[in-house]
C-alpha cells in the first residue's frame, strides 16, 4: 500500500466539508429566515401583551361582556370557551358550578382599564380576572394585536 498524497487528503477533506455544508444549508437557511423575518416585522416587547381569564355565569353574559372589551379597544379577540366547571371555595363553603370562559388578549397596558370595565358590568360579588404576560407567539398575530388595540 503507498501512502495517500496531501492533495488527495485535501480534496478529501473539501468534499467533507461540502457534504456537511449541503446537509446542514435547510436548517440554516430556516434559522436565518426566521431571524429576518422577526427583524423585518417588528421586534416583539415581551410581556407588552398580555391574555386575560374572566368567568362567567352564562352565555349572554360572557358574549356581552366579550363584546363590549372589543368594542371598547380593550381587547383585540375574546374567545368564549362554553361548559367549564369550576370547583372552589366561597364563603366557607365548597362549590361547584357551570361556568363560561373568556379568554382575552390585549395590551398589558389596558389590563387595569379592562378589569374595572369587567367589575361595572359582571354580575359576581367578586368576579375573575386574571392576567398572564405573552412571553412569544406567531409574529404577524402579536403584531395585527397591538395594532388593534391602542396604546
Amino acid at each position: 500500500m503507498r501512502p495517500v498524497s496531501g492533495s488527495l487528503q485535501c480534496w478529501a477533506v473539501i468534499a467533507a466539508g461540502c457534504a456537511v455544508l449541503l446537509c446542514m444549508t435547510p436548517l440554516f437557511l430556516r434559522i436565518v429566515g426566521l431571524r429576518f423575518f422577526s427583524m423585518a416585522s417588528d421586534a416583539y416587547a415581551t410581556g407588552s401583551l398580555s391574555a386575560s381569564y374572566v368567568t362567567c355565569p352564562n352565555d349572554k353574559v360572557a358574549k356581552d361582556i366579550a363584546r363590549g372589551l372589543v368594542e371598547r379597544k380593550l381587547a383585540a379577540c375574546v374567545n368564549v370557551i362554553p361548559q367549564i366547571t369550576s370547583i372552589y371555595e366561597w364563603k366557607g363553603k365548597i362549590e361547584e358550578d357551570s361556568e363560561i370562559l373568556l379568554m382575552i388578549k390585549t395590551r398589558t397596558s389596558k389590563v387595569a382599564a379592562l378589569t374595572e370595565y369587567v367589575r361595572s358590568v359582571h354580575p359576581y360579588e367578586v368576579c375573575e380576572v386574571i392576567s398572564l404576560p405573552i412571553e412569544q407567539g406567531n409574529p404577524p398575530y402579536l403584531k395585527w394585536l397591538a395594532e388593534t388595540v391602542p396604546e
